[in-house]
């Protein structure tokens, strides 16, 4: 029987697409896993998110001071690591209403301070995508022995809220891959009840009132860790301007505080934002400045990038330790938690440059009195200042011998090289992480020394070293 024409045509088709088959095989959809729960940190394993790299937080907070409730609405933009089936966000104790990813519905559940959330599509390695989380409660602070045995993280005021998020509470008031490793860009939008400010990172792009309320959207455009992020809120006196350098200034302090202060912050941030400039490489923010409240059961400051965070006014000395956390801790960020002397031990050391500066006492004479000051036997001592551990990240030995270490290695290696090196390794990672390894390279390449026993000597080892 003769084909037709069409049935030809047909037949035709079937066999080019037979012979297509024979010679090619088509590209399975490649594999996509579930990303992890946490990086690993080795004090917050659990922290941190893999299978992306978060690039923007757009996050919105709206702050009921009486009842204490928090309703936000944020979205993180991100780009995959990996071909990801599902990932994390780290959330602790707040209620999740609704989860949408590339503004399509998004299923999700909590695995104790983790959202699990399943895109409708698996995302692609290097594709970046929005993860929009609507959420709500009364945000809780965290407390034990880590920070000074004092609560941190969202802490509620006679007039609103301070907040003071480090090590691993920015995600008890909005979702995040909390780690410093994860660094990103903010706007911080904060809706509170007229009268009340807001005070955030970066520079105030509007304020305005609007039916009994008060917004403020805040911007930082340089790269933050988490746990510098705030949205302090309260009755505050501002104060703006520029340092002599040139550097817009905002101070808010808490009247209450402004009356009794004997400590002149804003003369002190502009003077020491400008010096340090000098010192460790130009200012790496947009803004300087200080939030001043009235929280003196916080029991401590914090450096909440571009304009730290005081629970109280305590001492000029104060004020440019947390200053010289803008370099050594804001825009240079420790990789892992066990490398915090990076942060604690050059803002500390910062102190004893300050009162060299002043010309009231040498950084030498500083360290040994420091030195001198503790016997042998005391725990101090016992305390590996390059691995403290968890509970004692914070101690004091952090501090004063990661202070001592660096006037050791200035001592060794030589003022001209010891000034080098300060302004030289928070250019090479200007916005990004290090850790100690990276400052030995930098500092042997500097001084062309070698200088692995020095820094054994003085944070790795325990006991007091001989001088």
């Amino acid at each position: 029987m003769a084909l037709s024409r069409p049935a030809r045509r047909t037949s035709r088709w079937l066999s080019l697409a037979t012979a297509v088959a024979a010679g090619f095989t088509i590209a399975a959809a490649p594999a996509a896993s579930p990303g992890a729960a946490g990086i690993g940190d080795p004090y917050f394993p659990d922290m941190g998110n893999g299978g992306f790299d978060a690039l923007h937080y757009d996050l919105g907070v709206s702050y009921n001071p009486d009842s204490g409730r928090l309703d936000g609405r944020t979205t993180v933009t991100a780009r995959a690591t990996q071909n990801l089936s599902r990932f994390d966000l780290d959330l602790q104790k707040l209620t999740v209403d609704s989860i949408r990813v590339n503004g399509k519905p998004a299923d999700f559940n909590r695995s104790g301070d983790e959202i699990v959330i399943t895109p409708r599509h698996r995302l692609r390695k290097g594709e970046e995508f929005e993860v929009t989380v609507v959420y709500g409660g009364v945000p809780q602070a965290l407390n034990g022995p880590i920070v000074f045995g004092s609560d941190y993280g969202w802490m509620k005021t006679k007039d609103g809220v301070f907040v003071a998020c480090e090590p691993n509470a920015a995600s008890t008031w909005f979702p995040s891959s909390d780690h410093p490793s994860d660094k990103a860009t903010y706007d911080i939008r904060i809706d509170a009840p007229k009268g009340l400010t807001g005070v955030s990172n970066g520079r105030l792009v509007d304020s305005h009132d609007r039916g009994g309320r008060s917004y403020f959207h805040w911007r930082e455009s340089k790269p933050m860790a988490t746990y510098l992020a705030t949205a302090s809120i309260g009755k505050f006196d501002v104060k703006t301007g520029r340092t002599p350098g040139g550097t817009p200034i905002y101070v808010a302090i808490d009247p209450v505080l402004a009356n009794q202060n004997k400590v002149d912050v804003y003369g002190v941030t502009a003077e020491a934002t400008d010096y340090w400039s000098q010192v460790f490489g130009p200012y790496p923010f947009e803004v300087t400045g200080a939030v001043v409240d009235d929280m003196p059961q916080a029991g401590f400051s914090l450096e909440t990038q571009s304009k730290p965070s005081y629970s109280a006014v305590r001492s000029e000395s104060t004020i440019v330790h947390e200053l010289a956390h803008q370099w050594f801790g804001d825009s240079v960020s420790v990789a892992h938690w066990n490398d915090i002397w990076l942060n604690e031990g050059f803002a500390t050391y910062a102190q004893w440059l300050w009162a060299e500066h002043r010309g009231t006492r040498t950084a030498h004479d500083s360290f040994l009195a420091a030195y001198n000051a503790i016997p042998a036997d005391d725990d101090f001592w016992k305390i590996e200042v390059a691995d403290p551990q968890r509970d004692t990240m914070f101690a004091d030995a952090v501090y004063r011998r990661g202070a001592m270490m660096l006037q050791e290695l200035r001592e060794h290696i030589g003022d001209q090289a010891f000034f080098k090196l300060l302004p030289a390794w928070t250019k090479a990672h200007r916005y990004h992480n290090a850790d100690t390894e990276d400052f030995v390279r930098l500092a042997e390449k500097i001084s062309g020394k070698s200088l692995d026993g020095l820094f054994q000597k003085w944070i790795h080892d325990t006991g007091k070293p001989a001088l």
